[in-house]
């Protein structure tokens, strides 16, 4: 494993203006104000949760499809018919009054045997005269003015993160605590100084590992035996999780840091880099599934940036106390990020092939081959050793001595056995034909 710090796995319609615009009394426009914050952020919730529900239901469908198949329950014709089955399951699951199992499944066996495609295109005609007539009454009966002025309103997203994204990041807030609170003068023992910041931080956190996860949702693997069904979730998934995305994704946590004053120029830059980061990700691991060369730039462009949520944690740290960006203090810490995801790397190497995440020996591999990829990447271990070694002794002695002890603790709780405190280097056994490895893992399971 590596030798350095070990981190496990790890607002254009209607706007204010407009609706001051007759208003005298202060009082009043006080409350109109008000009125018009509440009808936004209630359509932003609205519109929020419609898509948290969209994403959900295309979970439990891909779950569902993927239990059709390990019960060879799936059709051979096509993948609509697929996802029609998958939906009457689902159908069954969802409750119905005092229905249990049993007598659904006896509805069915009933009454099956009596839907035609006669009695399916009259009911289809009975409910389109019921949708038509509903229209006819909401135009000839308009909405308010109140229900009006909240479809004008130019909405912006309101941030939200769940607890399985908070969950994720729960490991990497307690590192960048353990490893970065002491280039702050910050004492990690006291958790009045830990909890004062933790808010923003953990939420920061927690929104980046959200929407890292809907990138290791496109990034899955269609494996051998499930094509059709890896299609099936690819087909509605995918193209929603890539939407999110692409239409900047982190602009509803911007408007947040910056309601609170915290967000800076350096800031932004980095959240781009994220952006830059999922981006390049998802480029070179299709690359890697479609058989196409690579370049040695993208790769190293993208371990660079895959740290990138540690160096907007440590900014946001320096704007929460009112401090100045230490600029030896950053590029050091971005020189020891590059190792430490390199450890990560080697050591999540064959669960990365699994998954198709990004890894920089997957990279290698595919670039130099298998014979020579050990040697270029131990060429770049040592040229990244010799810049670390160079600002460690750049660092206040005291602050360089209490970092190195850190790197010792995350070595000893990373399980790395070595004669030397930091750990040394072991690249893992070459996978030279992923497909074969995804194969076999998939048989054995």
């Amino acid at each position: 494993m590596g030798k350095y710090l070990y981190v496990s796995n790890l607002n254009n319609a209607i706007g204010p203006k407009n609706i001051l615009k007759n208003v005298s009394s202060k009082r009043c426009r006080c409350y109109i104000f008000k009125n018009y914050e509440n009808l936004k952020m209630t359509k932003c919730r609205a519109e929020k949760e419609d898509r948290m529900e969209e994403l959900r239901k295309l979970e439990q469908l891909h779950r569902t499809l993927t239990f059709m198949q390990s019960h060879n329950f799936v059709s051979s014709s096509t993948l609509d018919s697929n996802r029609f089955l998958a939906n009457l399951i689902l159908l069954l699951l969802q409750p119905c009054g005092e229905l249990n199992l049993d007598a659904k499944c006896s509805l069915i066996s009933e009454y099956i045997p009596k839907i035609s495609v006669t009695f399916l295109e009259e009911a289809s005609q009975w409910v389109s005269l019921e949708t038509d007539e509903r229209d006819s009454q909401e135009i000839n009966n308009p909405p308010d003015k109140t229900d009006c002025l909240s479809l004008q309103i130019n909405q912006e997203e309101v941030a939200m993160v769940g607890l399985e994204a908070m969950e994720r990041a729960s490991s990497t807030l307690e590192d960048f605590c353990r490893s970065y609170f002491m280039f702050h003068g910050m004492d990690i023992s006291s958790p009045q100084m830990i909890f004062k910041y933790f808010p923003v931080l953990a939420f920061t956190e927690s929104y980046i590992y959200q929407l890292d996860g809907l990138n290791e949702k496109i990034l899955c693997v269609p494996t051998e035996g499930g094509t059709a069904l890896a299609k099936e979730f690819e087909k509605g998934c995918a193209e929603t999780f890539a939407n999110v995305l692409e239409k900047d994704p982190f602009r509803p946590l911007l408007n947040v840091l910056e309601c609170r004053g915290l967000l800076t120029k350096r800031i932004r830059e980095e959240f781009r880099s994220g952006e830059e980061y999922w981006a390049l990700e998802r480029r070179l691991c299709c690359a890697l599934m479609f058989k196409i060369e690579i370049s040695i730039e993208d790769v190293m462009r993208a371990i660079h940036l895959k740290s990138f949520d540690y160096r907007v944690l440590n900014l946001l740290l320096y704007q929460l106390r009112g401090e100045e960006v230490n600029d030896l203090h950053m590029e050091f810490l971005s020189v020891s990020e590059f190792l430490v995801e390199i450890s990560d790397d080697l050591f999540d190497y064959e669960d990365d092939v699994l998954e198709n995440n990004f890894n920089i020996l997957r990279m290698f591999v595919k670039i130099y081959g298998p014979s020579t990829a050990p040697t270029m990447l131990a060429k770049y271990i040592t040229d990244a050793e010799e810049r670390y070694d160079n600002l460690l002794k750049s660092l206040d002695p005291h602050l360089s001595s209490k970092y190195q002890r850190r790197c010792e603790e995350a070595t000893k709780e990373g399980g790395k056995v070595s004669e030397h405190p930091l750990g040394t280097w072991s690249i893992p056994p070459l996978i030279v034909n992923e497909d074969l490895y995804r194969s076999n893992c998939l048989n054995t399971e």
